[in-house]
């Protein structure tokens, strides 16, 4: 395998609490919640009422008028951070052969929101029941990668990548694997999700997953919390720009950090449930590091997968206590879907981009809403909790978790 390097050249985002990457992250910071009365459906009829919903999106600030019209939102979100991606990394297309460019991008759940609306266009209307010609684009999952493919005539490896809750960080490592391959220079790559639909929820609540704290909301989000009582739903969007390290010393770009590790496992456990005793999830941050050269004593930050889920928290922190020992002096760790919620196949990417600036501001953000630690998770841990913290952070690591026992780790480290 070539030892090139990757690094991290540009960041664009769209989240529940805030709708770029540094007003994202001043948000984080501040230890803000995105948690609301859900406003694109009646509610009447769900037991969780609230969700954490992007505010105030303008589509024509990067859309045109045809990508408005035919696109779902899942990759209206994409398109989004995507173009402010690209325009923060300050590559210039007529400088790179487009063929040397590529997307790697990947969502959950796809054109949900899309496929409930036809269907029941499709069944009300008596005299002329027909679906849009758009129907099937909308919904098909690879539909952001290639419009994002479109939109700047990127020519390189374009696919999606779905691995439930893992999906971006999944999407990141395939576009650092490429790169170090010699098979690409450049990718845009991320993860994008709009799963804020009757459907959604609904599925969510029937699994028992979600949290019902309707009288509360701001304060449902709650990783690690001994009242925990599920995760709250998210939407939006995550976009990093990943390119080969004397691509970007040779044109001067900016660089955020550099991906060092990465690794997926499968826990081969249960559907839904992840294991128990962290197996798959300790076998993926082993070899993360392994492959980064480092020592578990070298993480700085981990930005825990914690959904607020009774049973998921538990299993990642015995996981970290087997890779990281019972009593980690110097790793910190946070919870940030306490803030986001969970954005599904968009987890990854937005928290891909906490941790990476993380290192460059030094800065922890916290885990919101923890007034009780579970007693089944260790006071002996470095949780960051309620305010961002202040501290040294060279690496941080970024873990991921989705159903099916899809475990997907990736590990950054200041340039």
């Amino acid at each position: 395998m070539s030892n090139k390097r990757v690094v991290i050249t540009g960041l664009g985002a769209i989240t529940p609490i805030g709708n770029s990457a540094d007003l994202f992250w001043e948000n984080a910071i501040a230890g803000k919640s995105g948690a609301k009365a859900i406003t694109k459906f009646d509610t009447t009829k769900f037991k969780t009422k609230f969700a954490c919903e992007i505010q105030d999106f303008e589509q024509t600030k990067y859309l045109d008028r045809n990508e408005i019209r035919r696109t779902d939102l899942f990759t209206k979100y994409a398109l989004h951070a995507a173009s402010e991606a690209m325009e923060d990394c300050g590559l210039y297309l007529d400088k790179i052969s487009p063929f040397d460019i590529g997307v790697i991008w990947g969502s959950g759940q796809g054109g949900m929101t899309t496929f409930e609306e036809e269907l029941e266009s499709y069944h009300q209307n008596d005299k002329n029941p027909r679906f849009t010609p758009f129907f099937i684009p909308k919904i098909i999952t690879n539909m952001a990668s290639g419009m994002i493919s479109l939109k700047f005539g990127l020519m390189g490896i374009n696919y999606n990548t779905i691995s439930a809750c893992a999906t971006a960080n999944t999407a990141l490592m395939d576009a650092f694997n490429y790169i170090r391959l010699g098979k690409a220079k450049v990718f845009i790559t991320g993860g994008s999700e709009s799963p804020i639909s009757e459907a959604s929820i609904g599925g969510f609540n029937a699994l028992r997953a979600m949290s019902t704290r309707n009288d509360d909301p701001e304060k449902a989000s709650r990783p690690f919390d001994r009242d925990r009582d599920g995760f709250v739903m998210g939407e939006g969007a995550g976009a990093l720009i990943v390119e080969d390290y004397d691509h970007a010393v040779a044109r001067g770009a900016k660089i955020y950090a550099e991906i060092v590790g990465a690794a997926v496992t499968a826990d081969a456990y249960h559907m839904t449930a992840s294991h128990p005793e962290g197996k798959g999830a300790t076998k993926a941050m082993q070899i993360a590091l392994k492959e980064a050269g480092l020592n578990p004593e070298d993480v700085d930050y981990l930005n825990c997968h914690a959904t607020s889920t009774p049973v998921g928290d538990v299993s990642e922190i015995q996981a970290v206590q087997n890779v990281f020992g019972s009593k980690p002096s110097r790793l910190k760790l946070s919870a940030t879907k306490s803030m986001t919620g969970h954005l599904l196949g968009a987890a990854g990417a937005v928290e891909a981009i906490l941790s990476i600036k993380a290192i460059k501001n030094n800065i922890i953000p916290p885990t919101i809403n923890v007034d009780n630690i579970d007693p089944k998770i260790s006071n002996d841990l470095n949780i960051v909790i309620n305010s961002a913290m202040e501290t040294e952070v060279n690496v941080a690591m970024s873990n991921a978790f989705g159903f099916g026992g899809h475990n997907a780790i990736v590990v950054f480290k200041g340039v």
